[in-house]
């Protein structure tokens, strides 16, 4: 797994890139419907994905009528806190005229000097908290002794895109001031995010560089959730999409987030990653997602983005993954690996900014 060039990119057969994406929300259940054909699925991955259409094949679309089933479902999938490293519940300042913002604080040890990590959760930006993360952050404190910080920013459509990105700068901004406290290195802070929380990283990246008040010395972006237009103005090939996070879900949790309908011209730039005219300046990349996962071609093309303008990027594509597999089977060789690139990912941003 290395850095990729332009003409690596441009390599589309299969989408097998690389050899070796976060939890997207269960959804209200509907009649269920037959299993389907999973050959186009990597083989160790079938069972999981036949076990988990076996029980939710049918669950209905992503609407205002099922949002709060939604929210309520995805809790179940929420594992345990570990019982190390430890973690604590922050509530801080939020954004002027906003309700305070609440953070989870993994790995504090105060009068060290090591990385840190803002993370964002999923969810499609509906649905989702902070502390359902809280023991694969737990891990990947561990494995890197490195402070994380996760924020439980505000929810769409509650909260369009204006508030959920300046709650998740309040925790970045908390974060770097407070390094001294949390045993961090101000200057060895990357941000990381899965699907919805994938593009809000992306949004991080990409404020931190407006504001230039806070450096970054990595942006990890898990099957990260980009383009708007996914789904609406275009539409990507089956089998891509078919499984967890399909183009009507996206649809709706675009929407929530922008308060307009995707796809259209009058869509803010501000508020989708795929859509800002330059990259340049961006911290270094790392971007995984599966080659069946909705968000591959969104993904990819903001990899060869950021390449072109100059940020140093890592794309890995895993052949026969869907959304989520690494949450959904995570004891399976393609996660380990998938989670492995991500950590030592990390890993090479902390030492070479160190």
């Amino acid at each position: 797994m290395g850095i990729l060039t332009r003409r690596d990119l441009m390599i589309r057969g299969g989408l097998a890139v690389v050899a070796a994406a976060g939890w997207e929300c269960p959804f209200a259940k509907a009649a269920p419907t037959p299993v389907p054909d999973l050959s186009f699925i990597a083989p160790e991955l079938r069972e999981s994905a036949r076990q988990f259409l076996a029980t939710s094949s049918g669950m209905a679309e992503l609407s205002a009528a099922t949002l709060q089933a939604s929210r309520e479902g995805m809790k179940a999938f929420g594992r345990p806190p570990l019982g190390t490293p430890p973690f604590g519940k922050r509530s801080i300042a939020g954004p002027a005229g906003a309700p305070a913002v609440t953070l989870y604080v993994i790995n504090a040890k105060p009068g060290a000097r090591r990385g840190a990590i803002l993370h964002t959760h999923g969810g499609g930006f509906v649905a989702g908290d902070a502390q359902a993360s809280i023991a694969e952050l737990q891990a990947v404190a561990a494995a890197l002794d490195c402070v994380i910080v996760t924020v439980d920013y505000r929810l769409a459509p509650e909260t369009r895109f204006t508030g959920s990105i300046e709650d998740n700068y309040a925790g970045l901004s908390w974060l770097h001031a407070n390094a001294a406290e949390l045993g961090a290195d101000p200057a060895r802070i990357a941000v990381m995010g899965e699907s919805a929380g994938g593009g809000h990283a992306a949004l991080l990246a990409l404020t931190a560089r407006e504001r230039g008040e806070i450096p970054l010395v990595l942006q990890v972006l898990i099957y990260p959730m980009l383009d708007d237009r996914t789904g609406t103005s275009h539409h990507p090939p089956s089998p891509i999409g078919t499984i967890l996070w399909t183009a009507p879900k996206n649809r709706f949790g675009w929407h929530s987030f922008l308060g307009q309908a995707p796809g259209t011209s009058t869509v803010p730039a501000s508020a989708v990653p795929s859509r800002t005219r330059s990259l340049a300046g961006l911290p270094p990349a790392f971007i995984g997602v599966g080659s069946i996962d909705l968000f591959v071609e969104e993904d990819i093309g903001y990899a060869s983005r950021l390449i072109d303008a100059g940020v140093p990027t890592e794309l890995v594509v895993v052949p026969g993954a869907f959304h989520g597999f690494d949450a959904v089977a995570r004891d399976t060789s393609l996660a380990r690996n998938f989670t492995a690139a991500k950590i030592e990912a990390l890993r090479r941003a902390f030492t070479t900014a160190g």
